[in-house]
């Protein structure tokens, strides 16, 4: 696969504003590791190599064991392996993130209400958007994961 365009090169600024909407999520008071979670959710839905990869890696890093991180997928089943915030917030991500499909019905909007305050699910729900965004980036241009990079001969 080679990369199509490198966007962060070819328009920084864009790329840099970006950047501060992730630096807002960052200091937002979400748990880091939720918001990983819903990342790597996203990026599962979306079929994103290079976001996969790199939340891996950040929730690894973040302690989050292996039986977990293979279960985020179906984390319906996955009973109490996930707390009643990150299932709330899974079931969050992907209804927004499926919302041509889902129209987002109010069950939904009830359930994330139930476990997180307004301003949370604002900045949630900013998290998706910026994840989905990300997405697209990387799948439209090709930027290829880093466990592919490191693998090349």
């Amino acid at each position: 696969m080679s990369v199509r365009i490198d966007y962060e090169k070819v328009a920084p600024a864009g790329y840099k504003a970006l950047g501060g909407v992730y630096g807002y999520i960052t200091q937002s008071g979400l748990d880091k590791v939720l918001v990983e979670l819903v990342y790597l959710r996203v990026s599962q839905i979306n079929g994103c190599a290079y976001c996969l990869d790199l939340h891996t890696r950040d929730l690894i890093k973040s302690g989050v064991t292996p039986e977990k991180l293979a279960l985020v997928q179906v984390w319906r089943e996955a009973g109490p392996v996930f707390d009643s915030r990150e299932r709330a917030a899974l079931a969050w991500a992907e209804t927004v993130t499926l919302v041509a499909e889902t129209s987002i019905p109010d069950k939904d909007f009830q359930t994330v209400s139930a476990a997180f305050s307004e301003k949370e699910i604002v900045d949630l729900t900013l998290a998706i958007g910026l994840m989905n965004t990300f997405n697209r980036f990387a799948i439209g241009f090709r930027r290829p994961p880093k466990a592919a990079v490191s693998a090349e001969p």
